[in-house]
């Protein structure tokens, strides 16, 4: 009879996946990447071009390639955010009371 493999543990997510990996300033990476993916989602719904989109996003094309591929290393979250009302998109910023029954404030990105 094989013998069966021991489960590996279980952990429930934080959230906020780079937080669970350990990468440093988690929240601001998951803000950039929820970002880009509205960026990325707005570009291929209008099936512009990656010149088209720099055009319009004032950068050049090696800089949305690397937005569409998710290189966000040399985009702020300003940067980004600009990007969005280049593109028609409204960006809302609420700041609001954490709950008490969580420690510590987060940043939470959402597309409407």
């Amino acid at each position: 009879m094989a013998k069966r493999k021991a489960k590996a543990g279980v952990a429930a997510s934080s959230g906020n996946v780079f937080a669970d990996l350990g990468v440093r300033n988690p929240e601001e990476k998951q803000t950039k990447v929820r970002l880009a993916v509205a960026i990325n989602q707005i570009l291929q719904g209008r099936k512009l071009s990656q010149t088209a989109a720099a055009r319009r996003l004032k950068v050049n094309q090696p800089k949305v390639s690397a937005l569409s591929n998710y290189q966000l290393e040399g985009f702020s979250v300003e940067r980004l955010m600009n990007f969005l009302t280049a593109l028609d998109r409204d960006v809302d910023i609420v700041i609001r009371r954490r709950p008490g029954t969580r420690r510590g404030g987060r940043i939470v990105v959402t597309a409407g």
